[in-house]
Parts: structure tokens; sequence; C-alpha cells
């Protein structure tokens, strides 16, 4: 069985195990009043999602 020849330091190999990369939010157009917004998430500007009102903006507005 292959033996590794040397002690390999910690250093290495974190940093050989840190390739990951962030990738960005899935961000949509709101097809109610087109802005963008987070995908699968309720509109910040009209309140809808999938094309059901789910939070009123009028009551946001006035609180």
């Amino acid at each position: 069985m292959a033996l590794p020849k040397g002690k390999i330091s910690k250093a290495r190999k974190h940093s050989r195990r840190a390739n990951w990369k962030l990738s960005m939010p899935g961000i949509s157009e709101c097809p109610q009043c087109h802005q963008m917004k987070l995908a699968h998430r309720v509109c910040k500007h009209c309140g809808y999602y999938k094309g059901v009102q789910v939070v009123n903006m009028d009551e946001k507005k006035n609180a």
C-alpha cells in the first residue's frame, strides 16, 4: 500500500481544502412590479409571491 513521502503541514492541507467559492444569490424580476427580488421570496416592494398578495404594503407604509 502506498504511503506519503512526508508530513503535509496544516497550512498546506487547509489551503488545498479551501478552494470553494460563494455563489451569487438567485435574483429574479418580480412579475407584478418588475423590481429585482430574491428568488422564492416575497417581493419587498409590492408584497406579492407567486401572483398572490401575501403582505399588505399599505399597512407597512403607515406603520
